[in-house]
């Protein structure tokens, strides 16, 4: 499963009405994909549906889908938001990741 704060769940619905998406409704696709600094980088985005396959699951109101690849490498994750001075974004702690770039949107195993 993964946690979602307080603060990226404001900035989810935020993000959310302002694509068209309804944060009731509708979901945040989380994944992994290969690539980055660090071997792998995390993806994120909205969708109205998912695939049978897709492990799907809600915390702090925010629906969250998860294809069963990536759902093994971000079990335990918790989403933040930041939006200090250093950067704005959506930061993933992940507590499988072993090592983590500087930019903090990459990671390996």
């Amino acid at each position: 499963m993964i946690t979602v704060s307080d603060t990226a769940r404001k900035k989810v619905v935020e993000l959310m009405t302002d694509d068209g998406f309804d944060a009731t409704t509708d979901f945040v696709r989380v994944g992994v994909k290969s690539g980055g600094c660090s071997g792998l980088s995390y993806d994120l985005s909205f969708d109205k549906s998912h695939a049978a396959e897709d492990k799907v699951f809600e915390d702090n109101g925010v629906k969250i889908i998860v294809d069963k690849k990536s759902f093994l490498y971000l079990v335990g994750t918790i989403l933040e938001y930041s939006g200090g001075l250093n950067g704005k974004g959506f930061v993933f702690n992940n507590p499988n990741a072993q090592r983590t770039c500087g930019c903090g949107e990459s990671f390996s195993l």
